[in-house]
């Protein structure tokens, strides 16, 4: 069984490997080219409109979370099925993150989805949009890992003392009503 820092690590290199070029078989050191599924591995990357979109990944405690970022026509936000379309976008993330896992390490990698994706789209100009869905991921596997952010139900002794100590009395020289 992996420790904690195996796993972490393995997902880093495994979001590391998707770099801009790596679906390119001349671009990679290995010969092996690495599909993601994003919209920049369509078409050549010189002579076409270079389309901007992208991954990272961030984790907090068991948790793993996704950002998808892409510019997309002002026109195809207003479309049916945008909301799907990103969503389907940091799913194809998420399977890439877990077959290349498999690649480096040999141990299979269990994300299961937290809530839904949320979107922040914002207009850049008149034809543009930046588009940021997020969606959070548990880690199989992680174990001895606290949740950060949680809140803590502890009430403290000092905090009940001290405010046992006020008294509803008011001083001598208050003469208000």
């Amino acid at each position: 069984m992996a420790t904690t820092l195996e796993i972490i690590r393995g997902i880093a290199q495994a979001a590391a490997n998707a770099y801009d070029g790596s679906h390119d078989p001349t671009l990679v050191s290995d010969e092996r080219p690495r599909k993601v599924g994003l919209r920049r591995e369509e078409g050549h990357m010189i002579n076409d409109r270079r389309v901007m979109d992208g991954f990272k990944v961030r984790f907090s405690g068991p948790i793993l979370t996704i950002t998808y970022q892409s510019e997309i026509r002002l026109k195809d936000v207003s479309q049916n099925g945008f909301e799907d379309e990103i969503g389907r976008m940091i799913g194809k993330v998420a399977n890439f993150l877990k077959k290349e896992y498999k690649k480096i390490t040999g141990d299979k990698l269990t994300l299961t989805k937290v809530g839904e994706p949320s979107l922040l789209v914002q207009k850049i100009s008149n034809m543009r949009t930046d588009v940021r869905g997020i969606c959070d991921y548990k880690i199989g596997g992680l174990t001895g890992t606290d949740v950060v952010g949680e809140p803590e139900d502890v009430e403290r002794e000092a905090i009940r003392n001290f405010l046992a100590l006020s008294s509803k009395k008011r001083p001598s020289n208050d003469s208000r009503g």
